[in-house]
């Protein structure tokens, strides 16, 4: 519970980077002891989303732009050979599955949720990622995605902080012809753009309550 609830709040860009999360405070909110919160920011620092400091306590984390130019290189050379390898795997229902799922993606950006709209393209990404049916590379982008909402939240320079919804319906229509090529150049293309969109030179942090991120 703690775990998925902070997961949630720093996808959905609630809680800044850098937070502090005391053990205390988290531990009231959620309503559980500080030996349970404690574990649960141990998990979440083995998933590189928390850095716990020696004699300071538990942040959310703050990628560098060093970091930040490496996750989305990275993302870069796996996710359109994912792409492909999703595209021959390809059937009726799993398109359908992904359709749906980007009319979520829209509905949440028209009704102004930027935060769940970040949310819910670094899912698909995962959805497409789960279709392709290599673990490896799975675990990788799960990995590679919780990171890049860290960076986006730090360093996001565009009005609208989701992927762009014409690579998405780009992608569908690759997709939707199982055509693997299609499919690994326009995701090849999409995370370029994804990595042009970081002002790496301007972090951004939003101010926010933790109570307020958590509970909101």
């Amino acid at each position: 519970m703690v775990v998925a609830g902070l997961q949630r709040a720093i996808f959905e860009h609630k809680i800044a980077p850098g937070t502090k999360l005391s053990e205390d405070e988290v531990g009231e909110i959620f309503g559980v002891s500080r030996t349970i919160v404690r574990a649960a920011l141990q998990a979440l620092a083995h998933s590189q989303l928390v850095s716990i400091e020696k004699n300071r306590g538990a942040f959310i984390a703050s990628p560098t732009p060093k970091e930040a130019h490496e996750v989305f290189e990275a993302r870069g050379l796996i996710e359109p050979r994912v792409a492909a390898m999703a595209a021959k795997r390809m059937t009726d229902q799993t398109i359908e599955t992904l359709r749906l799922h980007i009319e979520e993606e829209h509905a949440a950006m028209d009704s102004g949720d930027k935060g769940r709209a970040l949310s819910l393209s670094g899912e698909y990404h995962l959805k497409i990622a789960d279709i392709a049916g290599h673990d490896v590379f799975t675990d990788v982008i799960r990995s590679l995605i919780s990171r890049s909402s860290l960076i986006i939240a730090l360093y996001w320079r565009r009005a609208d902080t989701t992927c762009e919804s014409h690579s998405h319906h780009a992608l569908m229509k690759a997709f939707e012809q199982r055509d693997p090529a299609a499919a690994e150049e326009i995701m090849r293309s999409h995370i370029v753009d994804l990595h042009s969109g970081l002002n790496l030179n301007d972090p951004n942090r939003p101010p926010l309550s933790l109570a307020d991120a958590l509970r909101g």
